[in-house]
């Protein structure tokens, strides 16, 4: 019998196709409550994005009003110029969100490198689950909505950027992603429940296109009152 990795992986296009690409690249339509609680209400619009599918990377441009590039890996995080000159960078950026709560202001370096982190997390997804450092087992169903979710508990080595170390993934029936649950620990542990939705096909993988993110109650439902974040992707391409 198939572990729901399998399923959830074969469901979205299957591991050898995931293997054979280096990049994925999408437009995206940003909103949500976050950037201005961040100090940066222009993060909110459009931008395009390219993530690494092997080594963990990515790129947001153009970023902010100064339509700036973004370059993100783990350990470092830096902002340039079209041309690709450096304009700023920050090395082990983690470690500059200790102290933080869910109402403390980010600086541009620290929003390229939550931007960068959750991006490369959510257009990876689930495909990450095959890797060998990427800890993973099911757990109890959900109900939700008249529906059967299944869930995998997922746990992310120290080396991985990304939101915290444990985190939750709900497949429906057909093996799509469905919900997706996690703290942001560099935001004070807030609690969150990204939803998704809209699955297209490109290039043999099938991605959401739309992503919802709502608080995390205590009773692990969504407060659909505030949208923490949303997104809309088009034009996915892969390389």
């Amino acid at each position: 019998m198939k572990s729901l990795v399998e399923i959830a992986i074969e469901s979205h296009g299957g591991i050898k196709r995931w293997a054979e690409l280096d990049s994925v690249t999408a437009h995206l339509n940003l909103g949500g409550a976050l950037w201005s609680l961040k100090g940066h209400p222009d993060m909110a619009g459009e931008t395009d994005v390219s993530v690494g599918t092997r080594a963990q990377s990515a790129s947001h441009y153009p970023f902010l009003a100064d339509r700036a590039r973004t370059s993100f890996e783990p350990n470092r995080v830096a902002l340039e110029r079209a041309n690709g000159d450096l304009i700023e960078e920050l090395g082990e950026p983690r470690g500059s969100f200790a102290g933080h709560t869910l109402e403390t202001p980010w600086s541009k370096l620290q929003l390229a490198y939550f931007g960068g982190y959750a991006i490369w997390t959510y257009l990876n997804m689930p495909f990450v689950l095959a890797r060998p450092d990427v800890a993973s087992e099911e757990s109890d169903p959900w109900e939700e909505n008249g529906e059967t979710w299944r869930r995998i508990k997922v746990r992310f080595p120290d080396g991985i950027a990304t939101h915290c170390a444990e985190q939750t993934l709900y497949f429906d029936s057909l093996g799509l992603m469905r919900r997706h649950d996690y703290d942001v620990d560099i935001s004070g542990g807030t609690e969150a429940a990204r939803y998704t939705g809209g699955y297209v096909e490109a290039g043999g993988i099938m991605f959401p296109t739309q992503h919802t993110i709502f608080p995390r109650q205590s009773d692990n439902t969504p407060n659909r009152d505030l949208v923490v974040v949303s997104i809309e992707m088009s034009g996915i391409e892969l390389k």
